[in-house]
C-alpha cells in the first residue's frame, strides 16, 4: 500500500518495478500480460496513457518500444478492442467494471484473461474510492483475478493519498493495514504500508522574534518584489522557515516526525505572523505573499527544484453532490446542499447531477414514478444500473447541443451502433441499439411529466448508460454500475478531481483562438 500525499509520484512507484520486471523477463517470459492497472475513472487512465507513452515510447521508431501497454476501459472502438485481443499488451490499463466484464464475457475471458496467465501485478490506484458496495465488489474481483489468471504469487499493489486521517503515523498504517487485507485477500502488515519521509527545505532552527520581524518589514517593502534572492539566501530567511513550518511541515505530537501541515489561508496565517511579530496585519500578509513568490522563483542549482513549489491540487478540494432544478442551465437553480427543494420556492425540485467522465456533460440522475397519476422524476442518489422495479435513468437538458430528431443524419449516433440498409443504402442503428436512445419529455420545474404548459424540453435516459448525448462516447457494458462512466463530485478524490480539472483546461486551451490566448 501507497499511502504518500498527491502528486508523489505513486504512479512511478509501481511503474518502474512493473517495467523492469517486463524488460528482465522479455527474453525468457511468453508474450502477454504481465500487470493490470486498475482506475477507478477512464480520465485517470488516459492521463496515465500520455505519460506511459513519453516514458516508453519517446525515441523509439513509431514510439514503439520494447514494454507495450493499452487502455481497456470500454470507450475504444470496436478495431482498437480486436487489436488488443488480438495482441495483448503487457501492461494493460482499466477501471474495475471492465476488468470485472471481461472476466464474465467468453470472448475476452478466453482472450485477454488467457494472455494474463500467472499475471505480476494487479494495480489498484485511487483504493479510496471504493467504499460500501463497490468495496465488496472490488475485494471479489481481486480474488477472481487471482484464480482466472492462475496467479499465486501474484504482487498487488494499492494507491491512495486519504485511506486513513487522525491519530499518529503507526495507528494510521495499522488501519489502512487492514483495510488493505480486506481488500486484497491476504495479509498486509503495517510495514507494507510506505508512508513519505518528509525534511525541510529551510533553515531547522526556528527563528527567533527580532530576526523574524525584520525580515517580515523587509518582505513588506515595494522593493521587494523587483528582488532576486539566491537559494540560498532563501533558505537562511527566517521569514521563509516560520512560512515553512506555517504552511508546509509541522512535527507529529509525540514523535516529533515530520508531517504534512494542516491547510490554512492567508488571512489566518497573517493574522498569526502579526501575534509574534507585533506588525498589523495587512504587513504581515503582503509579506507572506511576497515571500511565497519569491520562494517559488528559486531553484536548488542540484536539483533545479524550487524552494517552494506550489501544486494546484493542493487547492482543490473534494466537492459535493451538486444539485439543479429541472429547468434551462440560464434559470436553473444550483447548490451542493442536500436539499429536495429550492429555498422558498417549494414548486421547484432539486436533482443531482452525474458528469460524463470523457467531457463533462451533466446529466440528472433520477427515477421515474408515478405521482397523483402522472409520471415525475424523482432524485436517485446512487449509480446502480441494475433496475428493478423502479425505472431508473438519466435526464439530458441542453440548450446549445439538444438531441435532434434526426440523431443518424446530425452525426451524433456512436459511428459502430450504425450499419446501411439494404434497401436504401443510407446508415441506420442497429436494432439492439436503439433501446438506449433517448425519448423526449417535457417537465414542469417541480419534475412532473406533461406536455402542455409552461414545460422544459429534456431528454430521459434509461439505465445503463449507454453513450454520451454531446460526445458520443460509449460503452458496451450493459449491466452492473455507471460508476466508471458517470462521476458526481462527492464520489473523487483530490487527485480525481484535478485530472478533470486540468483535462478540461487543456481542451479548452486547444480550442481557444491563439490571439485570445495571448492576451
Amino acid at each position: 500500500m501507497l499511502t504518500t500525499g498527491t502528486g508523489s509520484g505513486k504512479s512511478l512507484a509501481y511503474i518502474i518495478p512493473i517495467v523492469d520486471r517486463v524488460l528482465r523477463e522479455k527474453a525468457t517470459a511468453p508474450d502477454g500480460v504481465k500487470a493490470i492497472i486498475v482506475y477507478p475513472m477512464n480520465a485517470l487512465a488516459n492521463s496515465q496513457v500520455g505519460e506511459l507513452r513519453k516514458f516508453l515510447g519517446h525515441g523509439y521508431p513509431d514510439g514503439k518500444g520494447p514494454v507495450t501497454f493499452e487502455r481497456y476501459t470500454g470507450q475504444e472502438s470496436t478495431e482498437d478492442r480486436d487489436r488488443i485481443l488480438a495482441n495483448p499488451p503487457d501492461i494493460l490499463l482499466t477501471n474495475y467494471v471492465t476488468l470485472d466484464l471481461v472476466l464474465t464475457r467468453p470472448d475476452e475471458r478466453r482472450r485477454l484473461i488467457r494472455a494474463a496467465a500467472g499475471l505480476r501485478f494487479l494495480v489498484l490506484d485511487e483504493l479510496h474510492t471504493y467504499r460500501g458496495r463497490q468495496g465488496a465488489d472490488v475485494a471479489m474481483l481481486v480474488r477472481r483475478v487471482q484464480d482466472a489468471c492462475e496467479s499465486p504469487d501474484l504482487q498487488v499493489v494499492g494507491t491512495s493519498a486519504t485511506m486513513a486521517s487522525g491519530g499518529k503515523a503507526e495507528a494510521r498504517r495499522r488501519v489502512v493495514a487492514e483495510v488493505a487485507t480486506r481488500l486484497f485477500g491476504s495479509e498486509v502488515t503495517p510495514g507494507r504500508v510506505i508512508g513519505e519521509t518528509l525534511v525541510r527545505a529551510t533553515a531547522e532552527t526556528p527563528p527567533d522574534w527580532a530576526a523574524l520581524t525584520q525580515a517580515t518589514r523587509r518582505a513588506s517593502a515595494p522593493e521587494y518584489a523587483h528582488k532576486q534572492s539566491t537559494y540560498d539566501e532563501m533558505v537562511a530567511n527566517p521569514l521563509a522557515t516560520w512560512v515553512e513550518t506555517v504552511f508546509g511541515l509541522m512535527p507529529e505530537p509525540d514523535t516529533g516526525m515530520l508531517i504534512r501541515a494542516k491547510p490554512t489561508t492567508m488571512p489566518r496565517a497573517a493574522a498569526q505572523l502579526a501575534d509574534a511579530t507585533g506588525l498589523d496585519a495587512g504587513t504581515c500578509e503582503g509579506a507572506l505573499r511576497a515571500t511565497l513568490l519569491e520562494g517559488s522563483r528559486v531553484r536548488d542549482p542540484r536539483t533545479n527544484r524550487p524552494l517552494f513549489a506550489f501544486r494546484l491540487h493542493q487547492f482543490i478540494s473534494k466537492g459535493d453532490t451538486v444539485y439543479a432544478s429541472p429547468e434551462p442551465e440560464d434559470v436553473r437553480f444550483l447548490t451542493d446542499q442536500y436539499q429536495l427543494r429550492v429555498p422558498d420556492d417549494p414548486g421547484r425540485s432539486l436533482l443531482p447531477l452525474g458528469f460524463c467522465r470523457e467531457c463533462g456533460q451533466e446529466y440528472y440522475v433520477v427515477a421515474k414514478v408515478t405521482k397523483d397519476g402522472h409520471s415525475a422524476f424523482v432524485p436517485r442518489h446512487d449509480n446502480d444500473a441494475s433496475g428493478g422495479d423502479v425505472v431508473t435513468g438519466y435526464l439530458y437538458l441542453s440548450s446549445d447541443h439538444p438531441w435532434p430528431l434526426d440523431p443518424v443524419a446530425e452525426g451524433r449516433v456512436p459511428d459502430h451502433w450504425l450499419v446501411e440498409d439494404g434497401d436504401s443504402g443510407s446508415s441506420v442503428i442497429v436494432r439492439s441499439k436503439e433501446k438506449y436512445l433517448p425519448t423526449l419529455v417535457w417537465l414542469h420545474p417541480d419534475g412532473v411529466e406533461d406536455s402542455g404548459g409552461a414545460t422544459t424540453k429534456a431528454w430521459f435516459m434509461s439505465t445503463p448508460f449507454a453513450f454520451c448525448l454531446r460526445c458520443r462516447v460509449s460503452y458496451e457494458q450493459v449491466r452492473g454500475n455507471d460508476f466508471s462512466k458517470l462521476a458526481t463530485l462527492d464520489q473523487e478524490g483530490r487527485s480525481s478531481a484535478m485530472t478533470v480539472i486540468a483535462s478540461s483546461i487543456v481542451r479548452s486551451l486547444r480550442q481557444a483562438d491563439e490571439a485570445e490566448i495571448a492576451k
